[in-house]
């Protein structure tokens, strides 16, 4: 595995060593000493996967404090645009966002550590798209910051996308006190 800095401080791109012939190929997706190696927290606790149409959004998420969460995201089907803000007050990068496309073709992995709210689009139909967390879910702990914040700026890449309801409210991010 190739371990890829961001700008971001702690956000890293991995991409897997893929092993490829006439039938197929093979990866790792996981290796608990390679991660170890680098540093990063490997208990992961709760496996997610959802699917989506192309041009849902979903995010900005996190989970605050006790409950926070370090997350290793990846896609199996389809394609979307990975987005990560740096919410840590003390981090020169507070506010800053890094956007990130992973695909099944690139089979890209990111780690998202506590401490940043993520979000991703999809950018194709049936869209897969997994992510080991080092916490369980815990629903009185999870906040978000709204995905089209003026202040953040992000380029989702993508101009009518379908977001949920409760995504469609949430709080601005010069509103956020940042428990991180």
């Amino acid at each position: 595995m190739n371990i890829i800095e961001t700008e971001l401080a702690g956000l890293l791109i991995i991409d897997p060593m893929v092993f490829g012939d006439e039938r197929g190929y093979f990866f790792e997706s996981f290796n608990k000493r390679i991660f170890e190696s680098a540093g990063l927290e490997t208990n992961f606790v709760q496996d997610n996967e959802s699917k989506s149409s192309k041009g849902v959004l979903r995010g900005l998420h996190f989970q605050e404090p006790p409950h926070e969460q370090g997350k290793l995201v990846r896609v199996v089907s389809g394609a979307v645009m990975d987005i990560s803000v740096d919410i840590r007050k003390g981090s020169s990068t507070y506010g800053k966002w890094e956007g990130i496309e992973l695909s099944a073709q690139n089979k890209r992995m990111l780690w998202i550590p506590p401490g940043f709210a993520h979000g991703f689009v999809t950018l194709e139909e049936d869209t897969i798209f997994v992510y080991k967390c080092t916490r369980l879910y815990h629903k009185e702990s999870e906040n978000a910051i709204i995905w089209n914040d003026p202040d953040l700026g992000i380029d989702w890449g993508i101009d009518d996308p379908v977001v949920s309801e409760k995504d469609q409210h949430a709080p601005a991010f010069k509103d956020l006190k940042s428990p991180f």
